[in-house]
């Protein structure tokens, strides 16, 4: 299990509990996704992406660029919910309990009411 800090390490430590493997998270820092702590992955090492929320699928996305660069594979993306309604493609099988496509608006764009 691989989980960006700090929405994802919660989920992602108790998934890597559940399926009996370690759980390591990415954090922040200078606003790039690195790892820190002693944590590493090996070359060959097949990883599962773990967050609690996907919108842009961008944490998600620089998740899955360290993984690769280290030399590990992603196999799936899984997440708690998936505000983008299924539209952020990963290019791997992704899981999310609760799928919603949530507007979002420019302040110039939001609609009257």
């Amino acid at each position: 299990m691989v989980s960006p800090a700090l929405g994802g390490i919660v989920i992602g430590q108790e998934m890597g509990r559940e399926l009996g493997t370690r759980a390591i998270f990415l954090e922040r820092v200078e606003s790039k996704l690195v790892l820190r702590r002693g944590f590493e992955i090996c070359s060959g090492e097949k990883c599962l992406v773990v967050e609690d929320v996907i919108t842009t699928g961008l944490s998600t996305r620089e998740v899955i660029e360290v993984v690769n660069s280290k030399g590990g594979k992603v196999v799936a993306v899984a997440s708690l919910v998936d505000r983008s309604g299924g539209k952020v493609d990963f290019g791997v099988p992704r899981f999310s309990l609760l799928s919603l496509e949530v507007k979002s608006y420019k302040p110039e764009e939001w609609p009257a009411v």
